[in-house]
């Protein structure tokens, strides 16, 4: 039997979490580098691990897809 199931765990393309970083919670070496940004948003695994820091949320999900990522907005 040779049949595609579309929506199986694992058949899609990796989950990611976009959610929204105060500037002033990160570490002094990234508050340096965030060019005057009160806000910035993390895009990050579901193990937590962060994969990127960028300007807008906008940008986030634009990185995630174009990594083959389906990103997902944390609140």
């Amino acid at each position: 039997m040779n049949v595609k199931y579309e929506n199986l765990p694992g058949s899609g393309p990796a989950i990611v979490y976009v959610r929204p970083v105060q500037v002033a919670d990160l570490p002094a070496e990234l508050q340096a580098q965030a060019e005057g940004f009160e806000t910035l948003y993390a895009v990050h695994r579901p193990d937590g691990a962060r994969l990127a820091l960028v300007a807008d949320r906008g940008l986030a999900f634009a990185l995630a897809r174009q990594n083959d990522l389906a990103p997902v907005s944390v609140h």
